[in-house]
């Protein structure tokens, strides 16, 4: 994905007890792998008919038949953009899926890890604009309007879920916070407000003290969306966190990428104060 990132996985997985993808063997990636093909297959079936158009047009008057053309055409409209957005969001959670495989499997094999680039976007380029890099704060849906600031749709209950967990952060129940950020991660993969979940998921575990965690937490926000409004602020704490695991060397690397990548932002001067307090050179 990126040097940075894969320094910080490498730095990051090592130490940490075994979990259960940590266990895995390259035949269970293997399988992972064929069941990612398997749901790609079922994906492209969306794009073959099922049999002859059953749009009835019928009517008395002419003004009847424009009637139930509009109404069909309306209901047609609504699931067009109803399939968009679930072939946009299978799209994103198989493209970070595979990432992570083909980083586990080169790991595995005794690959150089630092050879992976970019994993290129499942069925190419979608067109979809890079979203810009704002403010360090996660992402704040609007009041009622289910959708974010860069277009995209959110699922039924997405943005209340968000918004419980980050008032749990905000009165400082970090537990619940953390327990609320894991099950929001889990319930929407790859969704629009996932880095932002991960991102306070890290915040919530630092809160309590759990700092490798927590670093883990900040990788996986950033590594969601590189370039994304959360990103400048998931890669200083990200840094500061290997500071904190006395990983100094790879600390200051990480801090010195945030004025390179995010020339501006806010995140820029407290990765730059941490430096300083790190004796970065």
């Amino acid at each position: 994905m990126r040097f940075v990132v894969l320094c910080a996985v490498a730095l990051l997985i090592a130490p940490l007890p075994a979990a259960a993808q940590d266990d895995q063997t390259l035949a269970d990636i293997r399988q992972e792998l064929t069941v990612l093909y398997v749901e790609m297959q079922r994906l492209k079936r969306e794009l073959s008919t099922t049999g002859g158009p059953s749009v009835a047009v019928g009517g008395d008057t002419v003004l009847d038949r424009l009637s139930v053309m509009e109404n069909e055409m309306q209901r047609l409209t609504s699931k067009t953009e109803e399939l968009e957005f679930r072939v946009n969001r299978i799209v994103e959670d198989g493209t970070n899926r595979i990432g992570d495989l083909e980083f586990r499997l080169v790991e595995l094999e005794g690959g150089d890890i630092s050879t992976l680039g970019e994993t290129t976007t499942l069925g190419g380029d979608t067109g979809t604009p890079v979203p810009t890099t704002g403010g360090t704060a996660a992402p704040q849906p609007p009041a009622s309007s289910g959708v974010v600031p860069g277009g995209s749709q959110l699922a039924v209950g997405e943005e209340d879920d968000f918004k419980n967990a980050q008032a749990a952060l905000a009165d400082g129940n970090y537990q619940s916070a953390a327990d609320q950020f894991a099950a929001f991660s889990m319930n929407y993969p790859g969704g629009p407000l996932a880095a932002g979940a991960d991102l306070g998921r890290g915040e919530a575990l630092e809160g309590l003290g759990r700092t490798r965690e927590a670093a883990r937490a900040y990788l996986d926000s950033f590594s969601a969306e590189p370039t994304g409004q959360v990103a400048p602020q998931a890669l200083f704490r990200l840094g500061k966190s290997l500071g904190a695991l006395n990983q100094v060397a790879e600390a200051c690397v990480t801090l010195s990428e945030v004025g390179i990548r995010f020339a501006g932002d806010p995140a820029v001067v407290q990765a730059e104060e941490a430096r300083r307090t790190l004796a970065c050179p």
